[in-house]
């Protein structure tokens, strides 16, 4: 048994790892590099003639990116994924061609028909089998992350009955809307993320107060509140809270009446095609919800497309709304992608509306150098967006409790919960601080395991 890198060795992007088993091999992931290691060529650049499989941990662009390119250098395999991220899939993938590299109608329609043809959804918890070209047989089984709708982190049972784990992407624990990742029984190595594994803890417990907050500050001069957000992930959690909030004060026979009468009037603006596809997915796999996620939806509650959450699907309708509030400065609240500001319907808003000092700017994840985003978190005071000079006079806010990686704390608990094993950790997909911050973490509680950085192999 050998595995071999991809991709998200040195980084965060482009996951892609290749678990060798004899003569033959499953591919896990397969990415998309973005941002600072962004290649040139989207190319296949490794051998493929001899990966029976793809193996998907979650429907993220920068782990299923170039799954289009792998199918065009002949890959003919199947490809394996829970039931959740084989809905998410084509949704994302089509938004990502079109959009992010500009491919026509008819060479995304190509690429989806071979996806929708070769992809094998398989349940949570649910051994699955490979039969190798050889005839050895391999077992895998899904088992749920926490990262984002349908995210899984995978075991393979491999003929020796050795038991390796790809972990994907982690997500923190105690989120209301995903339940948690539960560490495996036994592994004999397991591949780990670090994308956050020097970073000690998230401040999930007191993100809808704070969010509370902030809004209700805003509210006191009229005027937007635009949330950039991404769209798988972190829309969900938004709305999620900002339902809460409402069914609260709502309630709360102690809130003053006047910001009650706001509140209840307050239009929630979801402005982003792909995030209301995304957003059905999740309200459909609603059995895949955390128990108080659950909780609300059996009260007769729809966390997910409450009465005041308003969805805009043209172009048009889009534009107009823009315009309007431009114009008008009543309050309302806009959750569109992206979240990092560098694309997407939120950048009309922030050229209509950043000039306003009303406005107010809330970023609810990390923003990336060299993006409009970080310019906005740094305290730009004039920025550029599509060629335009934009004076900054919007009230820019920064809101934590809403990553969708697990910190140190919980990654070191996932590992520490593994009862037999692991004998080897290989740390991936993170800045270099960060795995060498997780690597020393892990040696800690499992000091019996060869514990290394994949890049320094």
């Amino acid at each position: 048994m050998k595995i071999v890198h991809h991709g998200a060795k040195t980084g965060v992007t482009g996951s892609c790892h290749e678990l060798i088993v004899g003569d033959n091999s499953l591919l896990v992931d397969c990415g998309l590099f973005q941002g600072k290691e962004a290649r040139e060529t989207l190319d296949i650049e490794f051998d493929i003639k001899n990966i029976a499989a793809l193996l998907l941990t979650h429907s993220h662009i920068d782990h299923i990116g170039r799954l289009p390119w792998l199918l065009a250098a002949g890959f003919s395999g199947p490809i394996y994924a829970t039931e959740a991220t084989a809905a998410l899939v084509p949704l994302m993938l089509e938004d990502g061609l079109k959009i992010q590299l500009g491919l026509s109608n008819k060479q995304c329609e190509a690429a989806l028909a071979l996806i929708h043809q070769r992809i094998r959804p398989v349940p949570y918890d649910c051994w699955a089998q490979i039969v190798l070209p050889t005839g050895e047989l391999v077992k895998i089984r899904f088992r749920p992350a926490g990262h984002i709708l349908g995210s899984a982190y995978i075991e393979i049972k491999l003929p020796t009955n050795e038991i390796v784990v790809f972990s994907g992407d982690l997500g923190p624990k105690n989120t209301p809307l995903l339940t948690d990742p539960i560490a495996p029984t036994a592994a004999h190595t397991l591949i780990i993320e670090s994308t956050y594994g020097d970073k000690p803890h998230h401040q999930l417990e007191h993100r809808q107060r704070v969010l509370k907050q902030i809004i209700e500050r805003s509210l006191q001069d009229g005027g937007a509140i635009i949330i950039p957000a991404f769209s798988v992930g972190r829309t969900q959690e938004l709305l999620f809270d900002l339902e809460n909030i409402i069914a609260e004060v709502d309630v709360d026979p102690n809130e003053d009446q006047t910001i009650k009468r706001v509140w209840q009037r307050l239009p929630v603006i979801l402005d982003s095609p792909l995030a209301q596809k995304v957003t059905e997915e999740y309200r459909y796999f609603h059995e895949l919800w955390a128990k108080e996620a659950k909780q609300r939806r059996y009260m007769g509650r729809h966390p997910l497309a409450f009465e005041q959450c308003i969805t805009i699907d043209s172009h048009a309708d889009h534009i107009e709304l823009v315009n309007r509030l431009q114009h008008s400065g009543e309050p309302a609240i806009i959750v569109a992608a992206s979240g990092m500001c560098s694309g997407g319907r939120v950048v009309n808003y922030l050229k209509a509306l950043l000039t306003d000092k009303r406005t107010d700017v809330i970023f609810a994840g990390y923003q990336a150098q060299g993006t409009t985003g970080r310019a906005l978190v740094d305290g730009e005071k004039v920025v550029k967006i599509d060629d335009k000079v934009i004076d900054v006079a919007a009230q820019i806010h920064q809101l934590s409790g809403y990553s969708a990686h697990a910190a140190q704390e919980d990654l070191v608990s996932f590992v520490a919960d593994i009862e037999q094993g692991p004998q080897v950790i290989k740390v991936v997909h993170g800045d270099l601080e960060a795995q060498t911050a997780l690597v020393n973490a892990l040696q800690k509680v499992k000091p019996e395991a060869t514990v290394i950085i994949a890049a320094s192999e």
